[in-house]
């Protein structure tokens, strides 16, 4: 059996820069993350957060590190590189995780205001669940 490394990409805006609003949209998001890939905590490699500069009440990583089995997943949190126009309050994640299945087929999350960044995925999202 040969694993391969494959990442998962997603992202997310919180409604305000509290705990509690950074707190519902990472969980929501993870929830939809774990939701729709078969992804195993301990297959993990690394998972990085990165938030835009206006989001600075807690870190991302320490909301998905209570989530069960993500304690021991190597977490960080940056601040996104600031573009004058781009979408404010937003969280996004890279997951790198481990797989015996080179093919396996990937959900990649983008929830709330953040659908707008890959409308491609959204479109492609409609069109399996239609069939």
């Amino acid at each position: 059996m040969h694993w391969r490394v494959r990442a998962i990409r997603g992202a997310t805006t919180a409604s305000a820069n509290t705990v509690e609003a950074i707190r519902e949209a990472v969980m929501e998001l993870m929830d939809e993350l774990e939701a729709h890939n078969p992804l195993d905590p301990d297959e993990i490699v690394s998972a990085t957060f990165s938030v835009t500069r206006d989001l600075d009440a807690i870190f991302p990583a320490a909301i998905a590190r209570q989530r069960p089995n993500w304690d021991n997943v190597p977490l960080l949190d940056v601040q996104q590189m600031h573009v004058e126009g781009s979408l404010e309050r937003c969280i996004r994640f890279l997951i790198h995780f481990n797989t015996p299945n080179p093919t396996v087929q990937i959900h990649h999350p983008y929830l709330r205001h953040a659908r707008n960044l890959r409308p491609d995925w959204s479109l492609a999202e409609v069109a399996r669940s239609s069939n």
